[in-house]
């Protein structure tokens, strides 16, 4: 039995990638392309007191449900899932959240074709009345590499009068920071310990944020559902970075469900070994490439 800081853990393989979860909770906790190491962060076991137990951020990938409040996000998700394998992965059932009513499931499948992981995210409504929430899927990386948010570009509208993008960047936020890199074409936030925390967030309509980490680019794609509602000042994408990893978040529409609705949110994770892709910039690329030079 493989264990993370002493949690049980099943593994899922195949030629391409290894990805460990948690054995009794919907977590992800590591994550590496086949002959290279872990990706995500790794935390261990300090804990977040809540008036519902303890929580922990461990580390590597984890559901909530936005907007974020104390204690209502934190409540802990330590242990009581029903684990079903699944062709090429495995789902997760976990029971209904104390006072929310909100129970969380995953479904985690390895494409056996490419190095590709896709992950379908539930938020199901237990309770007795309505609950408004977005599905929110954030990935905890190690630090040491750059993260990469593509910005939109060009009109909307035919004069180029109206405004075509915002950012919503949180209270701690030091607009200066080192770290952050704002681009007409990208917003670059390299991983390096430092403090205070930098949290960004935006409406992405390109569906995809990556991480470059040691030569490995990392992509996770999700639906950025045009015209819809989103938490944070109409955010799908956020990011935070402070002195011990860097998160690269996504969000689904802000959703009022109904008792025994549920709301789904996938992404799709890809690993390339080069950033030559047709998706990126030669410009990005060659400032990528020339920090590991």
């Amino acid at each position: 039995m493989t264990d993370f800081n002493g949690w049980p853990t099943i593994v899922l393989e195949n030629q391409f990638l290894r990805l460990e979860t948690l054995a009794a909770s919907p977590r992800i906790v590591r994550f590496n392309p086949i002959g290279k190491p872990n990706m995500f962060a790794n935390l261990g076991n300090e804990p977040v007191p809540t008036p519902y137990g303890d929580f922990y951020f461990r580390g590597g990938h984890r559901l909530w449900h936005s907007p974020e409040a104390m204690p209502r996000t934190y409540i802990p998700d330590n242990d009581g899932a029903q684990v079903t394998h699944i062709p090429n992965g495995l789902r997760f059932d976990q029971p209904a959240e104390a006072w929310t009513h909100i129970a969380k499931s995953m479904e985690i499948r390895l494409n056996p074709e490419r190095p590709q992981v896709i992950i379908q995210h539930e938020l199901r409504n237990d309770g007795p009345w309505d609950a408004e929430l977005a599905p929110w899927a954030l990935t905890m990386f190690r630090q040491g590499g750059t993260a990469i948010f593509p910005q939109p570009v060009g009109n909307t509208d035919p004069a180029g009068l109206l405004a075509n993008r915002q950012i919503s960047i949180w209270p701690y936020t030091k607009v200066n920071d080192p770290r952050l890199i704002l681009r007409d074409d990208f917003i670059l936030l390299r991983a390096t310990p430092s403090l205070p925390p930098v949290k960004i967030g935006y409406f992405n309509p390109a569906g995809w944020q990556g991480y470059h980490l040691e030569g490995v680019l990392f992509v996770k794609r999700f639906d950025p559902q045009p015209g819809a509602i989103f938490p944070d000042g109409g955010c799908n994408t956020e990011s935070y970075c402070n002195h011990q990893f860097i998160e690269l978040e996504s969000l689904g529409a802000l959703t009022r469900l109904q008792p025994g609705q549920t709301v789904t949110h996938n992404e799709t994770w890809e690993v390339y070994d080069s950033l030559d892709q047709p998706f990126m910039s030669k410009e990005i690329i060659a400032l990528l490439e020339s920090e590991y030079s």
